[in-house]
């Protein structure tokens, strides 16, 4: 088996339908690890954790994440996935919306104890629905606290919700994922979803969703290493001893004079996957890149939403940006034309950015950043307008 994993599941759905609580079952891994997630009992950054996918010889539902199988003999590896732990309070969505550019399938979580759809389930269809997410799995959790009508009844209101969407004939597994029942059932259709085509030739790119400080407080000088990136490789391969910059980089800027931002250059020192230090990384799952870099620069997700490639071949970094518009029929959104210096919120990579128009045409619209982004022409960037003091997902745009 590969040591890299090689795909990206992206866990949506509203908030306290049991996200993350699954994505634990399925990894032994509790995703939110950040303070402030914990104090306020909800996903706010990206939570991620790698899952072993394992197999015990034949039978209905031969998979498992154990080392053994229910007969006591040992389970053999048989794929390694990454899962992405994405927020669903409404409040929160960009992180979710974030997220996405790196997922190559939706685990759809959709709680039996409350009715389909709640608002951000509706609001996660539509990213999947733009995105092309078309691998997806709902899994209906909560279903240990209903009776099995309710468990019925919301099922038909699943199916309802996602008919005529690009997911509609998703497989739909019943889960209790505090108790691990049904867990292999879901594993056997991760096990089935095909690994994508990915241009290991092109010049590599990678979206940034984490970045660390991993020197300990005390640590000597000499002992120090450089900061860390992690994120998912969308093309191409790194290796261990590249040059690389990271894009848009950091403000130079001082108090005497504007915002200035330059690319980081520097070399690969570690590659892994997990606990797996490897010499090479392809597209597909989630990779830590340790560089030579000032650990300053990455420490508490400082360098979130840039993009790392080889030197010279990533595109510049913009502060302003002309972008074709597609919205979404939404009939809880007013039917509102953009406004001159109205601020909006984009997902650009991994990374969210205030924006404000400067100028509206028929299906187009130029935005001046609050900050600079490296922008990948093929990405679709996501919009969020301001209704009643909330953020909402209006529509997506590309880059013209």
């Amino acid at each position: 088996m590969s040591k890299q994993s090689e795909l990206n599941i992206g866990t949506l759905g509203h908030v306290d339908h049991g996200k993350t609580t699954l994505v634990s079952a399925l990894t032994h891994t509790w995703t939110d690890v950040h303070s402030e997630s914990l104090k306020r009992s909800m996903t706010i950054k990206l939570g991620y954790a790698d899952a072993v996918i394992r197999k015990c010889g034949s039978g209905d539902f031969p998979y498992t994440v154990n080392e053994k199988c229910g007969d006591g003999s040992a389970s053999e590896e048989f794929r390694k996935v990454s899962l992405l732990d994405a927020p669903g309070h409404e409040t929160l969505m960009a992180t979710a919306i974030a997220s996405s550019s790196i997922i190559d399938c939706a685990l759809f979580v959709i709680s039996a104890s409350e009715q389909c759809p709640m608002p951000q389930t509706r609001e996660h269809l539509m990213i999947i629905n733009a995105l092309g997410i078309k691998n997806a799995i709902i899994a209906q959790t909560k279903i240990d606290i209903v009776g099995k009508e309710q468990a019925r009844k919301n099922y038909e209101q699943i199916k309802a919700f996602i008919k005529n969407s690009s997911v509609e004939n998703a497989p739909i597994i019943p889960i209790m994922a505090n108790k691990g029942i049904n867990v292999d059932a879901l594993l056997g259709e991760i096990a089935s979803i095909k690994v994508p085509d990915r241009d290991k030739s092109a010049d590599p790119m990678m979206y940034v969703a984490r970045s660390f400080d991993v020197n300990k407080p005390g640590t000597a000088i000499k002992d120090l290493v450089g900061g860390v990136v992690g994120g998912s490789i969308i093309r191409g391969a790194f290796k261990v001893g590249d040059e690389i910059e990271i894009k848009p980089g950091v403000n130079r800027g001082d108090k005497s004079r504007k915002e200035s931002y330059e690319p980081l250059v520097t070399r690969i020192s570690g590659l892994s996957a997990g606990s797996e230090h490897l010499s090479s990384a392809i597209a597909g799952g989630l990779i830590a890149v340790g560089t030579d870099t000032d650990p300053s620069f990455t420490k508490a997700d400082g360098l979130v939403g840039q993009v790392v490639g080889k030197a010279g071949t990533l595109p510049d970094s913009v502060n302003n940006m002309t972008m074709s518009y597609s919205s979404l029929n939404r009939s809880d959104l007013p039917k509102q034309a953009f406004r001159k210096s109205e601020q909006v919120l984009l997902g650009i990579g991994t990374g969210t950015y205030v924006g404000m128009i400067t100028n509206m045409k028929k299906n187009s619209l130029e935005i001046q950043l609050n900050r600079p982004a490296c922008i990948d022409k093929a990405a679709k960037i996501s919009v969020l307008r301001n209704f009643g003091q909330r953020w909402k997902l209006s529509g997506f745009g590309v880059i013209s």
